[in-house]
Order: C-alpha cells, then structure tokens, then sequence
C-alpha cells in the first residue's frame, strides 16, 4: 500500500530574475492572499524602460511581495533597495532571498506601505515600484503619500500596476506618463516626477 505524502512546507512557489548579475537566480515565496508576481514579459519591458535609471538609484518596492521587482532592480544596478511588506511570513521570506542573494543592499521593512510612508526616509527615492494587491484602492492612496516632501528624488520615476479593469491612477500635475503598456490582465505605467524648477 502507497503511503500518504506528507503536505509540502515552506514556499511551494517561484519567480525567476531575468536580467543582470543575478539573472537566473530563483525567488522563492509562499502563497498570501493577494500577491501576485509581476509577469515575466511585464518584467522585462519595465525594465528595458529603466535599464538608462538604474546605475546609483536608491529604489523602493512597496507592497514588496516576491520582491522580484526590487531584486531585479538591483540585479540590474540599483544601488539599494527597501522591500515594504505588512505579511511577516512573505517578509521572512524576502529576508531569506536576500540572504541566498547576498544582497547586502536589500533592507526589508515589516510594515503596512501607507504607515511607511508617513515616516522620515534616510534618502529619498529615485525608482519607485508601485504594485499593490488589485482591487482594494490602494493604488490613489499610495500615490498621495509618495507626494509628501522628502520621499521622492528630483526627477523621480514611479511604477504603477493595476488591472486593465481598474480606472487609471490619478496623479499630481507634475507628474508625467513616460511610457505605458497592457498585457493579458494587467496594465502599466511609468510615471516622471518633473524637477521642480530652479529659482
């Protein structure tokens, strides 16, 4: 007589970085409600875009999920990147993706996106990476606590992804669409936060 198998434990699913130093390399991470891995034709388009960007920019990934969009970025010549995720299994996760990868820029915060954003930032951000569960509003809300003073570099850029089913995300008057695509169910965009003027 066969024998049960036992259930599987710990991360049962993967997402692999397409380009750069660690281009191969695999993510590993486990199911949470709402996450979903950005595609892998989305992926790199995206990062075709911001390939130019990457070398010396400080990114932030929120609503880190996977991480594949941060780690890619540094894979790719970032030269950090703060992961914000609330769930603290996929953040314990991240952590250990970060430890396979020696990725000794990575810092992983164990946070809800918003709260972080009402914090003091070390520096702020060149790259943003904007991909929040679909569905839940998050996308506007988030936008509006990226526009408070201090988060966002001169001349930053912002990722934002939603369903094609989704209204489009409102922006502030200075911020530009730079280039935007669809693919299956998902629509992006990548915004230009205009230099303010010098006086």
């Amino acid at each position: 007589m066969t024998k049960p198998r036992p259930p599987a434990s710990g991360p049962r699913n993967r997402v692999r970085l397409i380009g750069g130093t660690w281009r191969g390399r695999v993510l590993e991470f486990s199911d949470a409600p709402g996450l979903r891995p950005t595609p892998d034709r989305v992926r790199e388009t995206l990062f075709n875009w911001l390939q130019p960007l990457l070398p010396a920019s400080h990114c932030l990934d929120l609503f880190a999920g996977t991480g594949a969009l941060g780690f890619e970025a540094l894979s790719r010549g970032a030269t950090s990147v703060t992961l914000v995720e609330q769930a603290p299994a996929v953040a314990a996760q991240l952590r250990a993706n970060a430890q396979r990868l020696a990725a000794t820029t990575a810092q992983v915060v164990e946070r809800d996106a918003l709260s972080f954003l009402k914090q003091p930032v070390k520096r702020p951000f060149d790259i943003v990476f904007l991909d929040p569960p679909f569905h839940q509003g998050l996308v506007d809300r988030a936008i509006e606590a990226l526009c408070r003073p201090g988060l966002l570099a001169p001349a930053a850029f912002v990722y934002v992804e939603t369903g094609t089913d989704e209204p489009e995300p409102h922006v502030p008057p200075d911020w530009s669409l730079h280039r935007d695509k669809r693919a299956g169910q998902v629509a992006y965009r990548l915004f230009r936060v205009e230099a303010p003027l010098s006086a």
